[in-house]
């Protein structure tokens, strides 16, 4: 079987091989992190802190830990302060001009820029930690408390914030040495480790006297189907551009020629617009309070309601805009024009140089537009099926961040195995033509 011999071609590569152990030993290392408790905290004392992690927008923050945030871990605050982090210092880079001198000194001021990303990580993981620690208070009675007081506060701060950064480290060593790309990888491996007891919830609740029984839960998996077929035309749909080249050039004319075709992606920036705008609405709920989740009101209750109006609106918007936002730093039109001027190219019909490039960027915003709405409908997908009557944890998978996510970082890394057999003749996983992964705006961007 061809699944069977891809296999055994993918362990006869030494370095891929040794990739992909590397990358799994790291990730075995990362879910044992998020099982290991708090020094201080008697785990017997957590119900109260899962049953308030089960739903809401404390419910996201504990998928994207992979359960580390209801189990009071040390990788409780997980990667979520990175990417705020990033975030901040990359909508920096478009208004401060410090910033602008940074990403044009190339290599030495990225990794300025990196070091700027992991002090302000820290500041936010201080910030976040502390008040991780009040809501452990007011969930956790004090008698599963086995030390208190200041000692125990900084000491709990400081322990988060190393775990955080430990959990970056570790995605960073499964870039360099492992497959695919670290954070992204985490998490998904977070987010696929809350599948298991998220279905197992949805099948009994469905199984019960009023829940629908079998004929339901059915329906909902072949939804769940179809929903996910859709993500994955998402991530891979192509409108494709001729581009005519010429065997030989002799003065200004140009002779003879080969079509070609420059496939620009839909959805060019890939998941990391979804990515930012969860980290954007996660914000709220992180510096209020953990512990007053569920009595706040006024601004912070609908941006606290991950199935109110008013979150989902806002939600909607600022993937529309991030979408259109990395589309503009992934794709540069004008290099795409130079490039097929250099190399005697031109799209039929369209002059080059300045009207190719007119001409691209017309295309690149029109087919962004339907890109952006869809991938803002599918991201609020998980409120309609909440309401529908979906299992609050098993919800989460009907579309949103984590099955964009999934789907992303799962043919990225399909996309990275591929090209490691490809470069040494061996037969690709699919059986004809190559999988379509990201682009450089995609999962990898971290």
């Amino acid at each position: 079987m061809k699944l069977f011999d891809t296999l055994k071609n993918i362990w006869k590569i030494e370095e891929l091989r040794t990739r992909i152990l590397m990358t799994l030993g790291l990730v075995a290392v990362y879910r044992l992190g998020t099982e290991i408790v708090l020094p201080g905290i008697d785990p017997a004392g957590l119900s109260a802190l899962k049953e308030q992690t089960s739903k809401g927008v404390l419910g996201l923050l504990d998928m994207f830990s992979g359960g580390a945030f209801s189990n009071a871990s040390v990788f409780a605050l997980g990667i979520m302060p990175y990417i705020s982090a990033s975030i901040v210092v990359q909508l920096l880079g478009i208004a401060v001009p410090y910033f602008q001198r940074m990403q044009r000194e190339g290599e030495s001021g990225r990794r300025k820029i990196n070091q700027i990303t992991r002090y302000l990580t820290i500041i936010i993981l201080v910030l976040q930690g502390s008040a991780y620690l009040t809501n452990l208070h007011a969930q956790i009675p004090q008698e599963f408390f086995v030390t208190s007081g200041a000692f125990f506060t900084i000491s709990s701060v400081i322990i988060l914030a190393a775990g955080s950064m430990f959990v970056l480290w570790l995605g960073e060593k499964i870039t360099d040495k492992g497959i695919g790309n670290g954070v992204s990888i985490i998490i998904m491996i977070g987010i696929i480790a809350r599948l298991p007891f998220a279905f197992f919830a949805e099948g009994t609740s469905r199984l019960s006297q009023q829940g629908g029984g079998m004929v339901a839960l059915l329906v909902e998996l072949v939804l769940l189907f179809f929903v996910f077929c859709g993500t994955i035309l998402l991530v891979q749909g192509t409108r494709k551009v001729p581009v005519q080249y010429a065997k030989r050039v002799v003065g200004n004319k140009q002779y003879g020629g080969v079509r070609q075709y420059i496939p620009l992606k839909i959805n060019a920036a890939g998941v990391m617009p979804i990515i930012f705008a969860q980290a954007i609405m996660l914000l709220p709920i992180s510096f209020v309070n953990f512990a007053a989740s569920d009595s706040l009101s006024g601004f912070a209750a609908a941006f606290s309601n991950f199935t109110g109006f008013w979150y989902n609106f806002t939600f909607f918007v600022l993937i529309v805009a991030f979408t259109y936002f990395y589309t503009a730093i992934t794709v540069n039109p004008m290099q795409m024009a130079e490039d097929m001027k250099k190399n005697g190219g031109f799209i039929p019909g369209v002059k080059p140089g300045r009207k190719t490039m007119e001409f691209l960027d017309t295309i690149m915003s029109r087919i962004t537009l339907p890109g952006s709405i869809f991938l803002g409908i599918v991201a609020i997908l998980p409120a309609f099926a909440v309401i529908a009557g979906v299992n609050n944890q098993f919800a989460q998978f009907y579309g949103g961040t984590s099955l964009l996510i999934l789907v992303g970082v799962v043919l990225d890394t399909l996309q990275q195995i591929e090209s490691h057999l490809l470069m040494r003749h061996y037969d690709g996983l699919m059986k004809s033509g190559r999988i379509k992964g990201k682009t450089p705006g995609g999962p990898a961007a971290y």
